[in-house]
């Protein structure tokens, strides 16, 4: 069965819809690994979460930091902000389907010499650490006290990870890294502020995947989230958010051969949310 992997959608359906039918049309029994970012910017949010969650075993989805965003807004965690555009979603019919099919996505899939993860890895991780880490993010999620544990996840620090953090700091770590990391310090501390291109950037700065001694580099990391670094297949990285939510395109690439598919997308781009 042939593997894709799908960037960032962000509530558009309609370029998700015609690059699924590219697919089909070449293999009926793919599978989509989707980069995180289901939702927020787009007009779709509530009919985009349905078709992924149609696509049943299908389809392999990790979590975003937009993802989080609505499990935080829908569950009363955290303030609504201004310039979301969650409203068909937050109001749907079928909401506490749709967070509790949500709040069930894994933080990161390893499989077959790729880890599927939303933003990217600290440089101290191995792949099987941080599926180790991602397991303990995933069982707060989805266990009883899941309303608690996002009441607790959101802010910058710690920017560091050591094996000795407990609690709300260790979990906010987990998270941030693989949710919202695109650039650190060469010693591996996370810098979250810096969006923009690798050659705009501080010379004090590096991306993640570049940190001298990076411990994940036993798998291809596959990952969205940075949608000004685009389409990436170097470093042991392979990026595939090209930015559909601001006007580029919708990408998906075959992971066994590196084939691309990708849809233009014509829609405004819509801020808000948490991180960008």
């Amino acid at each position: 069965m042939a593997r894709y992997a799908v960037g960032d959608i962000q509530g558009h359906l309609k370029p998700l819809k015609e690059l699924i039918a590219r697919i089909d049309a070449e293999h009926e029994s793919a599978k989509f690994w989707f980069t995180g970012d289901l939702v927020n910017r787009g007009p779709d949010n509530a009919e985009t979460l349905r078709f992924i969650r149609a696509l049943d075993e299908s389809a392999t989805a990790v979590l975003g930091n937009h993802d989080f965003y609505l499990l935080g807004v829908a569950s009363g965690a955290i303030e609504r902000g201004k310039d979301d555009t969650l409203d068909d979603v937050l109001s749907a019919p079928d909401l506490d389907e749709l967070v509790d099919w949500l709040r069930r996505r894994p933080l990161m899939h390893v499989e077959g010499g790729f880890a599927l993860v939303h933003a990217g890895l600290l440089p101290e991780w191995t792949v099987d650490k941080a599926r180790q880490l991602a397991a303990e993010v995933e069982s707060e999620l989805q266990g009883p006290d899941w309303v608690k544990f996002l009441r607790k996840l959101w802010g910058a620090k710690p920017t560091r990870w050591h094996d000795d953090l407990v609690g709300p700091d260790r979990l906010r770590v987990i998270v941030n890294a693989m949710c919202r990391l695109r650039m650190c310090s060469p010693d591996g501390e996370m810098l979250l502020k810096y969006k923009g291109p690798i050659a705009n950037a501080p010379a004090d700065v590096v991306p993640w995947f570049r940190v001298p001694g990076r411990r994940s580099t036993t798998h291809t990391i596959v990952c969205g989230h940075w949608s000004a670094l685009g389409y990436h297949d170097n470093d042991g990285v392979l990026a595939v958010d090209t930015g559909c939510v601001w006007g580029g395109c919708l990408t998906s690439v075959r992971l066994e051969d590196r084939k691309v598919f990708s849809v233009n997308c014509s829609q405004a781009a819509m801020p808000g949310g948490w991180d960008g």
